[in-house]
């Protein structure tokens, strides 16, 4: 059948001379893989049509849907939304990649989830318009966000009871746990402020230097892979820990 969804492009991969695979995060099927036809040919029509396909897109689609089929296939699409700065202010750019590396590694089911398709295309939009402090902070509350979307939203928050968050179990505690993997200070303190703000433009009032942000998103990569099985590692982290002040 022919279904109408919006799409956020996470990979793609050449088929063929002409054609292309691409795996898109949907708002009516989850993480989906499509085989596009002809975007890669050198003609007048089909010029610039690869574009539509590169990691972080967001598109308007027209698809066949099978669910007996691992490899869907799409009719129409079209910009959803164009960005302004995404793909071309470089800081912005490794921000996204970060995010789609993110969800690359998260991603293991097929399922729909309406409110993580909108979490993913609010969060690239926001980081499209926002200054330099809400970019700077949007990886960290993206991946805390993330994490709650997924099932392992961080319980509690940080008071002066329970001043150490515990990684493994996802909890705000009293004592320092018996394994190494937790967070206490300024780390534990902003990591409960990520997961209580309500909306994106509070990034902008949360002042972090650059030690404290690299530690975070080393921590929060740490946290996925304690609780989704076979996570790896990032590659674009390395990056964006270098290019955000």
């Amino acid at each position: 059948m022919l279904h109408a969804t919006k799409g956020i492009v996470l990979r793609t991969v050449k088929y063929g001379d002409t054609s292309i695979i691409t795996t898109v995060y949907t708002e009516l099927f989850g993480i989906q893989s499509y085989l596009v036809k002809g975007v890669r040919q050198s003609t007048r029509t089909s010029a610039g049509k690869a574009s539509y396909f590169q990691p972080s897109a967001l598109l308007d689609m027209e698809v066949y849907h099978n669910e007996l089929k691992q490899l869907q296939f799409v009719k129409e699409y079209r910009w959803s939304y164009l960005y302004e700065g995404v793909l071309t202010d470089v800081v912005k750019h490794a921000v996204a990649m970060y995010m789609i590396e993110m969800l690359q590694h998260s991603l293991k089911q097929p399922e729909a989830n309406p409110e993580l398709f909108y979490l993913i295309e609010d969060s690239l939009k926001q980081l499209d318009k926002g200054n330099e402090a809400l970019t700077a902070n949007l990886p960290l509350y993206f991946v805390l966000h993330l994490a709650a979307e997924l099932g392992f939203k961080p319980q509690g928050n940080y008071t002066s009871a329970t001043p150490v968050f515990d990684l493994q179990e996802g909890i705000f505690v009293a004592e320092i746990p018996l394994h190494p993997y937790y967070l206490e200070g300024l780390l534990a303190e902003t990591t409960s402020q990520l997961t209580e703000l309500q909306f994106y433009n509070q990034l902008e009032n949360i002042k972090l230097n650059r030690t404290i942000r690299r530690s975070l998103l080393e921590s929060y990569q740490t946290y996925m892979a304690l609780h989704i099985a076979d996570f790896g590692e990032l590659k674009t982290l390395a990056i964006l820990q270098e290019i955000l002040s």
